[in-house]
Formats: structure tokens, C-alpha cells, sequence
């Protein structure tokens, strides 16, 4: 190819080259700006010597030796670089190979997983037998949760009047008020008094009623009127407990298993829920308070509940969560029951204390996650369980490769070795952070209402064991129309409405006049029909979390929301704090977090029938640009897309036949 304009020596390195790569186009460039510039600057000088015959002769010199060795550098220059273009181009591309010929074998893996796990079947005699391990975490964790609201219960109590003659004729007439109007000093309410000379002064010391609780926290350090922050730092410290569990406890079972973190957590809550009864310093009962509740409602109930959910066939992950959640209930009730049998604090915090004693057993009975196995690249472990529950089922025929399936785990964990999953995966991509915030709130807003209607149950009239044990029971028919819908409806939907509804019921029962007739009634009624329903969209959750998020961070995923959850926990004895300035104030604060929850959960995807993803990949791919009001658009689209097939039809039916009546007519004129 020549070049117009250019001399002839310079035509003979003005070659064309077949190149891809940035790097060759730019290795071409840079030599022939070079060749191109010098001949500019020779025939520059030619042009000057031409004007200037006395300039030296060498410069006319065709053969000029600067001409040719900057040739020759550019030349040598231009192949170095479209040698080392080529070498990298190659190496990218082998790279590229070799990543792409991983992840097929990657995705092959994934499959043999899933297979491997189809072995043991839906729901068979192992998994039974393994969920009835995992569930006893959600037993004891509903009971732990809960024992404040008998051991630290605040019966109805009355001030201390000084030189009162009321308080040493008659201790048990609560209402002071009926006393003689010439009774000096006299009681202005609970937590005031009017001194001889009518000066209103705080109470120093109450009478309790002690016809439901004999003895509790609350009547041995008087925490009532101006210290009613000692039962609300109590309750939080707990919960402050959870948070911290559920998400260190969540990233440790990632890391080490979810065994050794459920057993762990056994033994550790059985030590704190036996002792704590043993203490009598407030500020020491808080520290060990803290330590309960690390242990207590957030190790055993999390990891079993996963365990449970990577156990146990996709059509019954749905039953096997309600039944979880199930368990926490009864939990529940039985703190009321005990509390009505057992009527001294000490003991019978020792009695829920030793509910733990039902799973330490655990290490010995119960086995490890095939998947987690799976994941951490113990594949001769995880096939050996899996043959362990092909033998309980009675279907231990099955052929299983292990060492084939131990080759090609290897040559996916090569990818997955660089780095070890944790809280940071969530966040790191667009699509799991949209989810990681979504969920992370409807966990908050869940855990805000539920507790904040539990821990008022002893403030509904009636007996305060009767109202605690509804409050649980009612949660029970709501779980059970959880296994019905959420399959049906979606996990989205169901989560949606049922939260939506709870927040309604919170803002109406704060609207309602305490002053009208059956107040209290339609309040209870109220109440408990929004626990309800905040107890069956905060179980939903729990599975619609698990299989929202990847394997590798699954148990994260679900600490980090329970981390949420036990955040807002801890802050709900607080909130309750603000019924002192006005009653109303809680419950429509409660409301209105349930309605924004409500409302944001309807963007995010739906996963019924949906395969569980494994890696960080799968779980940023899955649900993309899936909303409910995405699922309406397709849904009215499709149904658009119909009603035009079906007025096309109808449209050349109409036609036919017109044809056929003009035929017809035809013939008959005939």
C-alpha cells in the first residue's frame, strides 16, 4: 500500500498490519508517527539547503545513517509491541477460558448438589428426625425471650404514704383515694403524695399487690414511676444481647459450621438463664442479662432454623418455617404457664433457665449441613450425611461418586477459595444491596410492633397470665394460615398485606376512647388480632429471607436481619417509656413503621418455586427487575395480549361466516 506524499524510503516501512488489540494500533501508531515526523524534518532541511548551498553535503545522502537507525529502532520497536500485544491478547483469552470453562464446571457442581440432595428426598424419616432437633431452638428461644414479663413483672401498687394510717390498717384497699378527706398526708397517685403541708413529694417505697405475683424484679427494686427505666434497660440489654448474637453468632456458623455454633449457644444459654436468677446487683443482672441474650434467642433459633431450611425439599421449607415459629409461640405460653404455677422469681427463672438442659444433647444426635459442606468444599462429609439419611429413609441403594463429585468440587473451589464470604457480599452489588436494605428494614419494622404489642400485654386488664398466654396462643391459627397462603399468594404478597394490616390495627387501637362503653374489650380485641398478623408476617420473613440470599451467606443474611430485629427489640422498652407523655404515642408509631415496611416490601422479588441460589453470583442475578408492580404490568400485559387474540378471533369468525352466507346465498340463487 503506498502512502501519497511520502518519500520513497519512508513507503518502504509503511507496512500494513492485520492487527486487534488496542496495543498493536497503538504500537502502529507510535512507529509510524516517528518514521513520518523524520521525513518531515528531512525534507524540511532539503527545502534549507536548497536556500543554503554551503550546508554540508551529508545531508542530501539518500543512505543518511540517523534515517535509517531511527527506522530500524521503530521498526524493532513496533514488533517488541505487537509481540507482547499478542502475548497478553493470548493469555487474556486463555484467562477467559479458563474462568468460563470454571464456571460451566461450577454450574455442573451446583447441579450435582441439588442432586445429591434429591437423594434423600421431600420430607423423609431423617429430615423428621433432624427437624425435631432443630425446632427445640425455637421452643427455648420464645421462652427466653419472654421470662421479663413474669420475673420482672409490675403488679398494680399503691405509695407508701409516711404515717399513713391506711397503709398499716388495711394494705391490701388499693384505691387510697377513698380514704377520709381529713387523712393527712395523703396519696395524689401511684408515684406522688401530699405531704402534711400539702406538699406533693415523690414516693419512696410501694405496696404491690401480690395476688398474681409474690415476688418479682420489679417489687425488689422498686422499679416503678421515676425508675421505670430499670425494667425498660433490663428487657433492652437482652435484646442487645440478640442483636450482637445474631449477627456474630450468624457470621461464625458461616465460618465453622451451624452445629458447633447450635451447641455452643445450648450449653452457653442453659449457664446464663440458670445463674441470672442468682443475681441481685441491678447493674451485674444487666451484664449477665446481655450475655442471656447472646446465647438465648439468637444461636440455637437461627442456626436451627437454617439447618432446617437447607435440610428439608423446597415444598416443605414453607411448613417446616411456620412450625419454627410455632415452636416460639408455645415458647410463649409457657412463660405464662410456669409464671402461674410458680409463684417465687428465683425459681422460676431457674425453671426457664433449665429448658436449655433439652439441647445440649444436640452435639450427638444431631449432624451438619450437607450444603455448608457442600459450600466449604468438604464433599466426602456431606456425601457421607447424605448416605447416613438415604440409610434412615430406606433408600441407601443409591449410587453416589463421591470421589467424581470431590474432583470437580476442587476445581470450583479454586474460585472460591480467593476469599471467604461474609457481611460485606451483601452490600458489594446493587441487586443484593437493594435486598440486604429491604429485608433489613421489614425485620425492624416486624420486630418494633411485635414486641411493642407483647411487652404491653400486662398493661391489657384482665389476668395478666391469661392475656400473655393469648397473646401467644392467638399467633398460632395465624401461623398455620401462613403455610396456607404463602405458597399460594407468595411470600411477597403475604408479607406485604399482613404487615399492612398490623400497622392498621395499631393506629386504630391508639385512636379508640378509653372513656366509651367495651373500650377495653375492642382494645384487646384489637391488639391481639394485629399481633396476629404481625406474627404471621414476621414469620414469613424468616423464610422469605433464607431464600432470598445465597448459601454462602445465608446464615449472614438471616443474622444481619435478626441483627435488625433485635435493634429495634432493644429500643421498643424504651418507645413504651413514652406512654408517660402521651398513651397514644407508641401504638401510632408502631403503625406507621408497619404501614412503610409494608409498602417497600412489595419491591422485592417473589421466590416461590424458585431454586435456592448458591453463590454471591446467583443471589445478585436472582429477582432482578422482579416488583410486584412489574409482576402487574406483565400480568396486564399478557392479559391485553389475550383480549387482542381473543377480538382477532372473534373478528375472523365473523368474517367466516359472512363468507359462508354469501357462498350459501349464491347457491341458492342458483
Amino acid at each position: 500500500m503506498r502512502k501519497k506524499g511520502l518519500p520513497r524510503k519512508a513507503r518502504r516501512i509503511s507496512i500494513r498490519w492485520s492487527v486487534t488489540s488496542k496495543e498493536e494500533n497503538r504500537r502502529l501508531n507510535q512507529a509510524s508517527g516517528i518514521a513520518v515526523n523524520f521525513v518531515k524534518k528531512k525534507k524540511k532541511r532539503e527545502r534549507t539547503n536548497r536556500r543554503s548551498p554551503t550546508h554540508s553535503p551529508h545531508t542530501t545522502n539518500p543512505f543518511d545513517p540517523l534515517f535509517t537507525l531511527a527506522v530500524l529502532v521503530s521498526l524493532i520497536q513496533l514488533s517488541v509491541g505487537i509481540r507482547t500485544a499478542r502475548h497478553r491478547s493470548q493469555r487474556g483469552n486463555d484467562h477467559d477460558k479458563q474462568e468460563e470453562e470454571i464456571g460451566v464446571k461450577m454450574a455442573s457442581v451446583d447441579r450435582n448438589l441439588e442432586e445429591l440432595m434429591a437423594h434423600l428426598g421431600e420430607f423423609g424419616k431423617y429430615q423428621r428426625w433432624q427437624f425435631s432437633l432443630h425446632i427445640l431452638g425455637g421452643l427455648t428461644a420464645g421462652l427466653h425471650m419472654m421470662t421479663l414479663l413474669t420475673v420482672a413483672a409490675v403488679p398494680p401498687h399503691t405509695c407508701n404514704v409516711p404515717r399513713s394510717p391506711f397503709n398499716a390498717i388495711n394494705s391490701t384497699k388499693w384505691n387510697i383515694s377513698d380514704a377520709t378527706e381529713d387523712l393527712v398526708p395523703r396519696a395524689i397517685d401511684a408515684c406522688y403524695y401530699s405531704d402534711a403541708e400539702n406538699v406533693v413529694r415523690q414516693c419512696e417505697s410501694w405496696t404491690y399487690d401480690t395476688r398474681y405475683f409474690q415476688t418479682s424484679r420489679a417489687m425488689e427494686w422498686n422499679s416503678v414511676c421515676s425508675r421505670r427505666w430499670m425494667g425498660a434497660a433490663a428487657q433492652s440489654s437482652y435484646m442487645f444481647g440478640v442483636f450482637i448474637g445474631a449477627v456474630t453468632l450468624g457470621t461464625l456458623a458461616d465460618k465453622y459450621g451451624r452445629k458447633i455454633i447450635f451447641c455452643v449457644s445450648a450449653v452457653a444459654q442453659l449457664i446464663f438463664g440458670v445463674t441470672v436468677a442468682l443475681i441481685n446487683d441491678f447493674y451485674v443482672f444487666l451484664v449477665w442479662r446481655f450475655m442471656y441474650g447472646i446465647f438465648g434467642s439468637a444461636g440455637a433459633y437461627i442456626t436451627g432454623f437454617v439447618l432446617t431450611m437447607e435440610l428439608v425439599g423446597a415444598t416443605k421449607r414453607t411448613v417446616c418455617g411456620m412450625m419454627f415459629h410455632l415452636a416460639f409461640a408455645v415458647g410463649f405460653m409457657l412463660v405464662a404457664v410456669w409464671g402461674a404455677v410458680i409463684k417465687d422469681r428465683m425459681w422460676l427463672q431457674i425453671a426457664y433457665g433449665l429448658h436449655s438442659a433439652l439441647l445440649v444433647g444436640h452435639w450427638w444426635l444431631m449432624d451438619e449441613s450437607p450444603r455448608w459442606l457442600w459450600a466449604q468444599g468438604r464433599v466426602n462429609e456431606a456425601v457421607a450425611i447424605v448416605r447416613k439419611g438415604l440409610k434412615m429413609n430406606g433408600n441407601d441403594t443409591v449410587d453416589i461418586d463421591a470421589e467424581k463429585l470431590l474432583g470437580e468440587r476442587k476445581v470450583s473451589h479454586v474460585v472460591e477459595k480467593r476469599r471467604s464470604h461474609g457481611a460485606l457480599d451483601l452490600f458489594k452489588t446493587p441487586n443484593l444491596r437493594r435486598k440486604t436494605l429491604n429485608v433489613c428494614f421489614g425485620w425492624f419494622a416486624n420486630s418494633i410492633v411485635y414486641y411493642g404489642l407483647s411487652l404491653n400485654t400486662g398493661n391489657l386488664v384482665g389476668n395478666p397470665f391469661l392475656m400473655l398466654f393469648l397473646s401467644g396462643l392467638v399467633e398460632l391459627p395465624s401461623y398455620l394460615l401462613m403455610c396456607f397462603l404463602m405458597d399460594r399468594s407468595g411470600r411477597r404478597c403475604v408479607v406485604s398485606t399482613f404487615m399492612l394490616i398490623g400497622g392498621v390495627c395499631c393506629i386504630v387501637a391508639s385512636s379508640i376512647p378509653t372513656d366509651i362503653d367495651l373500650a377495653a374489650a375492642i382494645i384487646v380485641t384489637i391488639v391481639l388480632f394485629g399481633k396476629a398478623c404481625i406474627a404471621g408476617s414476621f414469620a414469613v420473613i424468616y423464610n422469605y429471607t433464607a431464600e432470598l440470599f445465597p448459601t454462602v451467606v445465608r446464615n449472614t443474611a438471616l443474622g444481619i436481619g435478626s441483627m435488625c430485629a433485635r435493634f429495634s427489640g432493644a429500643l421498643t422498652p424504651m418507645i413504651m417509656l413514652l406512654n408517660s407523655l402521651n398513651p397514644k404515642v407508641p401504638a401510632a408509631l408502631f403503625g406507621f413503621v408497619a404501614l412503610v415496611a409494608g409498602f417497600l416490601s412489595l419491591y422485592l422479588p417473589e421466590t416461590v418455586n424458585q431454586p435456592m441460589p448458591e453463590t454471591i453470583e446467583d443471589g445478585e442475578n436472582f429477582g432482578k427487575h422482579d416488583t410486584c408492580f412489574a409482576a402487574c404490568l406483565r400480568s396486564r400485559r399478557k392479559s391485553d395480549v389475550s383480549c387482542e387474540v381473543t377480538l382477532n378471533q372473534l373478528a375472523d369468525r365473523e368474517e367466516k361466516e359472512k363468507l359462508n352466507q354469501g357462498e350459501n346465498g349464491k347457491e341458492n340463487s342458483h
